[in-house]
């Protein structure tokens, strides 16, 4: 791993061993920033203040192997990237704007994706991360990994039966409480369209019956009208004297008629007027039948005036035309349909919910089952790790509880209360020593206590469902001694199956370590290329002198260094 302009590091190259890595150095030398870099390649959060000062950037490359078939290199290969040699060259870049960037196999990607492959690559943990194993939720959690499939296939049914459930209650409830205002709404649709089928109307009956209205309205004036045009153009039988179109233009086809023969275009003209007398002709009969046909028949009038009232109150409140007042109609009925309808769907989704949460019952007794199951075996083989590690008089267990809740689900023959995780309450206790109740690990576990009970949890994991890498941040924090000793010996025993990186301020722990670096600051403070060192033969010896008594020198602290790596490289 690479570090640039991250805190005090202004350019470094961090190696890792396959096995355990111990990081030590002076307080403030930059320790804390491998683990910041580690976790900005796993997609943490990018915070502009770790810029150093003065830089544009800090930028953190690492190279991560990876195992044959392992689903972070499947996740990746998806997001685009590309391998190197079975190997992922992942980088992140932040800039003091706090802008950040992330790239996987040479492939632009975004942050999210760095943190789904955290989890199946590295197990980070640290004093907040201790501070997390103290809620009952991650002790849940704990326990679901350790238990497995015993878990893993009930839950899954189970998260699923509990969404629907979700689905189900919500759906449920939004028709039972708007039972009123669906009742109101379906009365107001039985009314209205009532109201339409009782007037029955046609598509586009008001404009024919507004055009049939302004006709009759007016039919005397139409059929004078009709009558006066008539006569001029066929003549008035009451006065032979009068003169009309007809006649007239009869006699000028007649003076044509008589002369076509001498001039072609007196004859063109000629066959012309023809054609008006019989045009003519065919208006004044039409103008015939219209006088004829025209109903002045009040009765009439009165009743299309009626049938327009009783189609005008329709548009007033359905449409702004008859078409309009058909079309909502058409969808008020199915709206009506589809209200009408609740009631069954309200039956089938009463149903439903009671089946579910049958269902849920079953498989909450399951998950019960399994978790109490699980964390005998799990307590019991943290309480043999705590023996290891100077607790030998400590016990841990689970409390897997229930809590009463009359809308619950039934389980062990009570009804209790049920979350998206099923029905128990799950909290990890300690009994620091022989005679003392079993508390919350909250109440009951000091600082040093609470790193060796976590450090347990993960061993006993490591057997179970191995992490590639485990990153340890001075989870040794609070114990010394002969403690601190069966700290180191149980890193290197999790070190046998994963890679264990460690930051420590004790000698302890890092003289168990397969490598050892030093972060060293240089006269400037800050730390270069240099200043992550691996430490091997004399050297090793030396930092391990001044971690145990602050000078390097001191003969009685290197024999203590060297006893210490002695009887580590003898336990290897």
């Amino acid at each position: 791993m690479r570090i640039r302009s991250l805190g005090v590091i202004d350019d470094a190259v961090v190696e890792l061993s396959p096995g355990f890595t111990a990081v030590t150095g002076e307080t403030g030398a930059g320790k804390t920033m491998v683990v910041t870099s580690l976790g900005l390649l796993l997609g943490g959060r990018a915070d502009p203040a770790l810029v150093r000062i003065g830089a544009k950037a800090a930028v953190v490359e690492g190279r991560i192997a990876l195992r044959p078939g392992a689903t972070a290199a499947i996740r990746a290969e998806e997001a685009g990237a590309e391998l190197d040699e079975g190997a992922l060259l992942v980088s992140r870049t932040v800039s003091a704007e706090g802008r950040s960037r992330a790239f996987l196999g040479g492939r632009s990607v975004p942050v999210g994706v760095l943190a789904e492959l955290a989890d199946e690559l590295v197990a980070v943990h640290g004093q907040t991360d201790q501070q997390g194993l103290l809620r009952p939720a991650r002790q849940r959690e704990a326990l679901d990994r350790y238990a497995g499939d015993a878990v893993t296939g009930p839950l899954t049914k189970y998260a699923e039966a509990y969404r629907r459930l979700r689905s189900v209650a919500v759906e449920l409830d939004e028709l039972t409480t708007r039972a009123r205002e669906r009742a109101q709404e379906a009365d107001l649709l039985r009314f209205g369209l009532n109201e339409i089928a009782a007037v029955e109307p046609l598509p586009g009956e008001d404009a024919e019956l507004a055009a049939e209205a302004e006709r009759l309205g007016h039919a005397e004036a139409l059929a004078s009208a009709a009558a006066l045009a008539h006569a001029a153009l066929a003549g008035n039988p009451e006065d032979p004297e009068s003169v009309d179109a007809t006649t007239l233009v009869a006699g000028s086809h007649r003076a044509l008629e008589a002369v076509r023969s001498h001039d072609p275009a007196l004859a063109a003209l000629a066959e012309r007027i023809g054609e008006v007398a019989i045009l003519l002709g065919d208006v004044a009969g039409e103008l015939a039948g219209y006088a004829d046909d025209l109903d002045a028949d009040p009765l009439r009038l009165a009743a299309v005036e009626e049938r327009r009232a009783a189609l005008t109150a329709l548009t007033r409140k359905y449409g702004e035309d008859i078409t309009a007042v058909l079309a909502w109609a058409q969808e008020g009925a199915a709206r009506l349909t589809e209200l009408d309808g609740d009631d069954d769907r309200i039956g089938e989704l009463t149903a439903e919910r009671d089946g579910l949460r049958a269902e849920l019952s079953l498989l909450a007794q399951e998950l019960t089952d399994a978790r109490t199951e699980a964390a005998a075996r799990f307590a019991d083989a943290v309480t043999a790790e705590l023996a290891s590690l100077a607790m030998p008089h400590a016990r841990v267990s689970f409390a897997v509880r229930q809590v009463d809740d009359a809308e619950g689900v039934e389980v062990g023959g009570r009804t209790v209360a049920y979350g998206p995780t099923g029905a128990d309450e799950v909290e990890l206790l300690l009994a620091p020593h022989p005679g003392a109740p079993p508390r919350p690990i909250a109440k009951g576990a000091s600082g040093g206590e609470l790193s060796r009970v976590m450090l347990a949890v993960e061993v006993v994991f490591a057997g179970t469902d191995p992490v590639p890498t485990y990153l340890f941040d001075e989870v040794d924090a609070g114990v010394g001694g002969r403690a601190a000793v069966e700290i180191g010996r149980r890193l290197a025993k999790l070190a046998k199956s994963a890679q264990v990186v460690v930051v420590t301020h004790l000698p302890q722990v890092a003289a168990f370590a397969d490598r050892q670096l030093l972060v060293e600051k240089t006269n400037d403070g800050t730390v270069t290329r240099s200043g992550v060192t691996v430490l091997e033969g004399e050297d090793r010896v030396r930092e391990l002198s001044r971690m145990l008594a602050g000078q390097e020198d001191s003969q009685t602290a290197r024999a203590h260094a060297e006893e210490l790596l002695a009887t580590a490289r003898s336990e290897g």
